[in-house]
């Protein structure tokens, strides 16, 4: 790399900010009325409790440390410089930038900003630390005066098992483009103190930019898991892109090559939701398919559900549900870039150079971001409809499961019927022969009597006892005839006693009564 030996002189506000940088972004001097130290402190509060999580540590920096960074137009001439930062030192030799002495609070630059700087500050995977360290990431953020409200967007990334605040989506910007600049302009640095800032998040991807209405300067930083978007860019501005993309001669030039920049992210977020849509209606028809077509009647095979299937649906119906909720909040974001662009042209404060020049640019950027939001909105229905359809089939399969068991509950009840029946004529007939065997095991005597063995053996019939038959009927005969009365009679007192008991809880006029004092107090009767 080669960096120019001029020492830059910069104002004595922004040596103090960089000199307490490790207290970024309270040493941030941005001016406005959105800039508060309560709000300023309690990022950085937030910043030191997830800095282990978030970035590397000293001792990980040795073998992790990597901040790609590509330098457009620089102020030596060249059209591209470009370096793999793999120390905080190379960093910060990259940015220029040296304390000339920590006693007399001097700072002093080497060189001035690119037309167009691209850093790229990356993990492994959304769910890995950063692999830059919380100084030298508050390095970059205060060289380059980054808006305090990014550090919300990288939150997100760092260490953690469980993902979900990848969920949150915002649209953030600061307008500072009147004159005299609100913000301290450092003219040796390529800096006018009026400018334009703005970060968004989109499909995983925290994006900062700033452009200087005045030199054209432009900056990014993107943050994301993986090199993706970096080759994106890369694409964009190398030798095989188109020109005006990266052209940077002037302001109008660079703010129309910032616009490429915007609508490359932003066509990047639009990339396979329709196909990861239609995968979707694919798994899930595969899964509850049968639930809609399935024959339910007798003699028909049919598909028996368990839980599991109503746990698939749901899993299936969440991530249906996240993908509505992220393609809405690409079109928020989307939406809210375009009325930020189509706000500038009606601004006093936006320079008349770049309304001219850039008017037809400026449409052109609001019809293709339309065209991507009708594209969104589009795959939304479809989301919305498969969340829907998804939902339905659940609810349809939780019938099914509820219809087995019932028909399980039904086979039940017939088998119980049927034993109850068994055991009715088994009760029946008990009590027929009770009487009877009851008087023939007291009385002890048989109806027929062998009066003798021999006799049996020899073929006779034996004798026949008509006064034992006499005596066993006439009292056999009245015995069955009060326990069936008496079995009855205790039926009939059981059955009149339920009776009594449901009339006492319900009485006949206790519902009319309880309707016609409900209507009564309706407040129609006092309009009446």
């Amino acid at each position: 790399m080669d960096v120019s030996s001029a020492n830059l002189l910069v104002p004595d506000e922004f040596q103090k900010s960089y000199l307490d940088l490790l207290n970024y972004p309270t040493n941030i001097i941005l001016r406005g009325t959105n800039i508060y130290h309560s709000v300023l402190q309690s990022l950085k509060d937030r910043l030191d409790q997830i800095e282990p999580q978030l970035c590397l540590s000293r001792k990980e920096a040795v073998r992790q440390f990597e901040v790609p960074i590509r330098d457009l137009h620089t102020a030596l001439g060249k059209d591209v410089e470009k370096a793999n930062n793999h120390s905080p030192e190379k960093l910060s030799q990259w940015l220029g930038t040296n304390v000339v002495s920590f006693e007399k609070q001097q700072v002093q630059a080497s060189r001035r900003d690119s037309k167009c700087r691209f850093i790229y500050i990356y993990s492994h995977n959304s769910s890995d630390r950063l692999l830059i360290t919380r100084s030298s990431l508050a390095e970059v953020f205060t060289y380059h005066q980054v808006m305090p409200a990014y550090l919300d967007f990288i939150f997100v990334f760092g260490a953690q098992s469980d993902a979900t605040d990848l969920r949150f989506t915002a649209f953030r910007h600061n307008i500072m483009m009147r004159d005299p600049p609100r913000m301290t302009p450092i003219p040796q640095l390529g800096r006018s103190g009026r400018c334009f800032q703005l970060c968004y998040n989109l499909k995983g991807a925290a994006i900062y930019h700033q452009f200087d209405v005045v030199y054209g300067t432009t900056l990014w930083i993107v943050t994301k898991g993986r090199l993706d978007l970096q080759q994106r860019f890369k694409e964009l501005t190398g030798k095989d892109g188109r020109p005006e993309d990266k052209s940077f001669d002037t302001a109008s030039q660079c703010l129309r090559s910032s616009l490429a920049a915007h609508l490359l992210y932003c066509y990047w977020s639009t990339e396979s939701w329709r196909w990861y849509v239609r995968w979707m209606e694919e798994i899930i028809e595969n899964e509850s398919a049968m639930a809609i077509y399935g024959p339910r009647g007798p003699g028909f095979s049919h598909m028996q559900y368990k839980p599991h299937h109503i746990q698939d649906l749901q899993y299936w119906l969440d991530k249906a549900s996240e993908a509505v909720t992220a393609m809405e909040s690409n079109v928020n974001v989307i939406s809210a870039m375009r009325n930020l662009y189509a706000s500038l042209s009606a601004r006093k404060d936006f320079p008349e150079e770049l309304k001219e020049e850039n008017d037809d640019d400026l449409i052109d950027f609001d019809s293709q971001l339309d065209d991507l939001i009708n594209d969104f909105n589009m795959q939304l229905s479809r989301a919305r409809l498969l969340v829907n359809i998804t939902r339905d089939r659940k609810d349809l399969v939780s019938q099914h499961l509820n219809g087995q068991a019932a028909e399980r509950t039904k086979q039940l009840n017939i088998n119980l019927e049927r034993d109850a029946i068994g055991m009715r004529v088994i009760t029946i007939v008990t009590l027929v022969y009770l009487p009877a065997t009851f008087v023939s095991t007291v009385f002890g005597t048989d109806v027929v009597k062998y009066q003798n063995d021999n006799a049996v053996q020899n073929g006779s019939s034996g004798s026949f006892s008509s006064i034992a038959l006499t005596r066993w009927l006439q009292v056999t005969i009245p015995l069955t005839v009060v326990t069936l009365v008496l079995a009855w009679a205790t039926f009939k007192v059981a059955h009149m006693q339920r009776r009594l008991r449901e009339m006492r809880e319900n009485p006949p006029g206790q519902t009319l009564a309880r309707l016609s004092s409900i209507t009564k107090s309706s407040p129609f009767n006092d309009q009446q």
